[in-house]
């Protein structure tokens, strides 16, 4: 069986496609290496975590550069986790997620449907949620009210992945990610942010003034999410379904805050902000579905998984405690 990976070099891609190579699974990735962050940390991230997998550099939206890669790998099964990330960030380019998010989705699904892909399991987020839902999130709320483009370009790929799944049977599975950190994460989220600033004695911006919880998720229990999914394609007609994944535990930001400024060994000069635009004052994942289905079982909390964070940024940022 051969698994293509889209979003190889990000941060859950490289380590789902660790985890499928440690299994024994062939593995092929994609990614187009962009500079929307240092591509550097995307390639030192392929070379720490899976450097034996052949990740092609290829940009979704290149529908025939996509289409000949199907044609040479013959993937068995998709796992879908390119996108252009950031709520924030759609808010001044929204031209970048139209074309990642959509157009490049687009023709993921139309490959799956022609080459016969036996299951599909592509990334969608807790921000699909928005204005409509009251946690805990559960996968029967509403989705129809986002707060940020991005979060709009997710609940659009999840009804393009039913619409393929009802018109030609193609098996696929949304997975709604709640804030995953650990080492090697996306250095412009929170986890990264306040443990490099806090590291180097510098102020960090909290906003809506500290009046937060988020669902925050370790990263190998997403892994172990992501395959546990990927192995269970829906026994339903139509063929598709979502599941949150997330640790069903929110945690207050100031506590957040607290635990990793105690893994630095030094306070954390906080300056205090306002709401900002796109932002979800909560996130809580009821993962009940997932553990039905598949025994998704969280349990990284973050007074373990966060340390680990800041330990991997003192020693690839060269950061003094």
């Amino acid at each position: 069986m051969t698994i293509l990976v889209t979003g190889a070099a990000g941060f859950i891609g490289s380590y789902v496609c660790r985890a499928l190579q440690a299994r024994g699974d062939a593995v092929v990735g994609l990614d187009n290496f962009n500079d929307y962050y240092d591509p550097r940390i995307k390639r030192d991230r392929v070379a720490a975590l899976c450097p034996d997998v052949d990740i092609r550099a290829l940009d979704l939206a290149d529908r025939d550069g996509l289409a000949a890669l199907f044609d040479t790998v013959a993937p068995t099964r998709v796992v879908h986790l390119a996108a252009q990330a950031g709520v924030r960030y759609s808010i001044t380019n929204p031209h970048v997620y139209i074309e990642s998010n959509l157009v490049g989705f687009a023709n993921l699904l139309e490959l799956c449907r022609h080459h016969g892909v036996e299951h599909l399991a592509y990334a969608s987020s807790s921000s699909v949620y928005g204005d409509s839902a009251t946690p805990p999130f559960s996968e029967d709320q509403r989705v129809d009210k986002p707060r940020s483009l991005y979060a709009a370009t997710k609940a659009a790929n999840e009804l393009m992945a039913h619409t393929y799944a009802h018109l030609y049977g193609l098996h696929a599975t949304g997975l709604r990610f709640f804030t995953v950190y650990g080492p090697w994460g996306r250095p412009d989220m929170a986890p990264l942010l306040f443990s490099r600033a806090v590291l180097a004695g510098r102020p960090i911006e909290v906003f809506n003034f500290g009046r937060m919880r988020r669902d925050f998720t370790c990263i190998d229990d997403i892994v172990a999410g992501v395959l546990g999914a990927l192995d269970h394609p829906s026994p339903e007609s139509p063929p598709h379904r979502v599941f949150n994944l997330g640790n069903h535990t929110p945690v207050e930001l100031e506590h957040f805050i607290d635990v990793i400024a105690q893994a630095a060994g030094r306070p954390a000069e906080k300056i205090y902000q306002p709401m900002q635009p796109g932002d979800m004052v909560e996130t809580m994942a009821d993962t009940s579905r997932a553990h039905a289905a598949f025994g998704f079982e969280p349990s990284t909390p973050i007074e373990v998984g966060l340390p680990r964070v800041v330990d991997w940024c003192r020693d690839y940022f060269g950061a003094a405690a």
